[in-house]
């Protein structure tokens, strides 16, 4: 099972995204209200995350130059996006992110996700 950071503005998704993960095994490692907190977050993580769930429109920093800056802090990260507006996806996924989920989404289809890019 993967260890997750869970990086959204939105508190009740954090919990709710918690909630399923940890039924389906996961372990979550932090969580994180924007893209700057969440830079700072996976900075101080030792072992990094398997994987980072990544939210697109937050304050501070945005989740695209967020992943950005942590793809230069480690190349090797895995960043999924979950985000309700698909009009983002192409920018998401230019700034490295491995794929794009939309919100609202379905436990099934997250867990399968998470196995596809965490071996």
């Amino acid at each position: 099972m993967a260890s997750v950071l869970i990086v959204d503005d939105d508190i009740f998704l954090q919990k709710v995204l918690s909630r399923i993960l940890l039924v389906g095994g996961h372990t979550i490692v932090g969580q994180a209200y924007d893209g700057a907190e969440a830079v700072e977050i996976f900075n101080e993580l030792n072992p990094k995350p398997d994987i980072i769930l990544m939210d697109y429109r937050m304050p501070v920093m945005d989740g695209a130059s967020a992943t950005r800056k942590i793809l230069q802090i480690d190349p090797r990260c895995r960043i999924l996006f979950i985000s309700a507006d698909d009009s983002v996806r192409t920018d998401a996924l230019d700034a490295g992110a491995l794929g794009f989920l939309t919100k609202p989404i379905r436990s099934k289809l997250l867990f399968a996700t998470i196995r596809e890019y965490v071996p």
